[in-house]
């Protein structure tokens, strides 16, 4: 007979955590300028969100960094394709979606990417991680830099 380890509290998530998460989900799925400002009602006021250019704290600073997204690009849009829940977190694979407003103008640019969501008891997210790789995501999409990455990985390959 094998013994499984033994889990902790909050091993089995709760129907309300998937309720939450779908929450969550639904509203970065449809997220917009005009819908920004009720971020505060998914993340709690302390929250920390990092990626790999940003590492805050608070809902004004992460609301901060949807903003610059929204002004730096042209119709960005997330597309969650997977979720897997635990206890009181759930991680989360996309597709963000976007044109770059002075490069590549009308075509549609692909990031996949994952996030680790972690929430307090009330359902808010106290932690937002996101996991995607700026080099091959990113960089190689734009000019000069790309080539240079391109090049880069080439020779680490041989």
């Amino acid at each position: 007979m094998t013994r499984s380890a033994p889990q902790p509290p909050d091993a089995h998530h709760s129907p309300a955590i998937e309720a939450h998460v779908t929450r969550v989900v639904d509203f970065f799925e449809t997220l917009s300028p005009q819908s920004l400002h009720a971020l505060g009602n998914f993340y709690d006021t302390q929250a920390r969100f990092k990626d790999p250019f940003n590492d805050v704290q608070g809902v004004a600073a992460i609301e901060k960094i949807f903003e610059h997204m929204f002004a730096g690009l042209t119709a960005p849009r997330f597309v969650v394709t997977g979720r897997v829940v635990q206890g009181s977190q759930c991680f989360l694979t996309w597709e963000f979606r976007f044109c770059f407003r002075n490069f590549k103008q009308g075509v549609e640019q692909v990031i996949l990417g994952a996030s680790h969501l972690v929430f307090s008891r009330q359902g808010r997210v106290t932690l937002h991680r996101d996991y995607w790789d700026a080099a091959e995501e990113l960089y190689e999409k734009l000019p000069l830099v790309g080539w240079l990455m391109r090049w880069l990985k080439k020779r680490a390959n041989s």
